[in-house]
């Protein structure tokens, strides 16, 4: 991966994490402008987590001793996840972002927050976690990075230990769906900058059971479930959980 993608990458995330953190971790309309209530913003992590964690236990759980958020913006998850691990590490592009997530969690002592701008998690030792989490992260990076870090993910976590990957599935046939099906990423980056106001541009693309599928099981993890997550924007969205 070419260094000056994830430079890309760390500018645009940089920019958005000064501009409106909160917003661009979970973007909504009516919440543009620093309009996010944060004890409802954390509380979305809260019930997501919860969730999550169930629908693993159901496909028989894993190891809760120490956890990473890759892609942890401000913490919304991390804190979260805090609550049912031992130790939590949360891995952001964006110094603004996690700036955030310590001023936020600063009473979790069993967070930590880290920059990491490469295009591996060699920070982290071979099967050391027995969950690393990612919400809404992978679908903003190019398809190869995305893999890249995928296969990181099945490297670092333990035997008997998971991943869960909150990502688009697959694109809506709706007129915004078929923009950013079709549409050169040049044209959509405009598009978003000039013609809604985003502060940087966001990269969006589908990642697809079938991809993860074969990302995972070259490396020897196992695609347990895609859980539907319903409709977001102009997304299908699912939570993809691994064995590994």
């Amino acid at each position: 991966m070419r260094s000056d993608t994830l430079d890309a990458l760390r500018r645009d995330w940089t920019t958005l994490g000064e501009a409106d953190p909160l917003w661009a971790v979970c973007v909504d309309p009516a919440k543009r402008g620093g309009r996010w209530n944060t004890g409802e913003f954390l509380a979305s992590g809260r019930t997501e987590v919860t969730d999550v964690l169930a629908e693993l236990d159901q496909l028989g759980g894993c190891p809760r001793q120490a956890a990473i958020d890759f892609g942890c913006g401000v913490g919304r998850t991390t804190a979260a996840l805090s609550d049912h691990f031992g130790t939590v590490t949360g891995i952001d592009i964006s110094e603004p972002m996690l700036a955030h997530a310590r001023s936020l969690h600063s009473g979790k002592l069993n967070c930590r927050f880290l920059l990491h701008v490469k295009a591996d998690l060699s920070i982290f030792e071979d099967n050391s976690v027995d969950l690393v989490y990612s919400s809404l992260v992978l679908q903003h990076l190019p398809p190869t990075l995305a893999d890249a870090y995928l296969t990181e993910f099945v490297r670092i976590v333990r035997p008997g230990g998971a991943i869960v990957i909150v990502v688009p599935e697959s694109h809506l046939r709706t007129p915004g769906g078929l923009v950013y099906t079709y549409a050169p990423r040049s044209l959509i980056r405009w598009l978003q900058c000039r013609a809604f106001g985003f502060p940087a541009p966001m990269d969006m693309h589908t990642v697809p059971a079938s991809r993860v599928r074969a990302v995972v099981e070259s490396r020897g993890a196992r695609l347990m479930a895609s859980v539907p997550r319903g409709i977001s924007g102009h997304w299908r969205m699912s939570a993809h959980c691994i064995r590994v």
